[in-house]
């Protein structure tokens, strides 16, 4: 995803407590810096602050870090002279989501107690048999070729 000139992550979204891989073309790639490092840190404080060496491909400068908790990550380039890419002094911002909860489960089951069958589970139950019965009988009775059982009692 890009998100903003010449950087870009392995994901369309940034969640909180997983890991990305940042890939950087900027500035310090185009000059042909030999090492770039990523200097960066979460929230409005630059909270815990850190900076790893980046790895120089084709593609670009690569790195992979940690999301933490938090709003935002910050982030600028450095390369081994102590040139800066901090995006004119504003430095590169991009927002952090938090983890879904309703997809993480948090079910304590044992073998003592038999679980609930879900309701969705038992409606996939019931729209299967449902097509199955119109798959099989819809086609006999379109032909003419579906009897039905009469009662002959007088």
């Amino acid at each position: 995803m890009e998100l903003v000139k010449n950087i870009f992550f392995n994901t369309d979204k940034l969640i909180e407590n997983s890991t990305v891989k940042i890939s950087y073309t900027g500035k310090l790639f185009q000059d042909d810096s030999e090492e770039v490092f990523v200097h960066y840190g979460f929230g409005n404080n630059w909270d815990n602050l850190n900076e790893i060496q980046m790895e120089k491909t084709e593609l670009g400068f690569q790195a992979e870090i940690e999301l933490k908790s938090s709003e935002s990550l910050n982030l600028c380039f450095r390369n081994s002279n102590n040139e800066w890419d901090n995006n004119d002094a504003q430095n590169y911002i991009f927002p952090i989501e938090k983890a879904e909860l309703a997809l993480v489960v948090k079910d304590e089951a044992s073998i003592a107690s038999p679980r609930r069958l879900r309701k969705t589970y038992l409606w996939s139950k019931k729209i299967r048999l449902a097509v199955y019965k119109i798959i099989t009988y819809l086609p006999k009775i379109i032909s003419g070729n579906y009897k039905r059982k009469v009662n002959n009692q007088d």
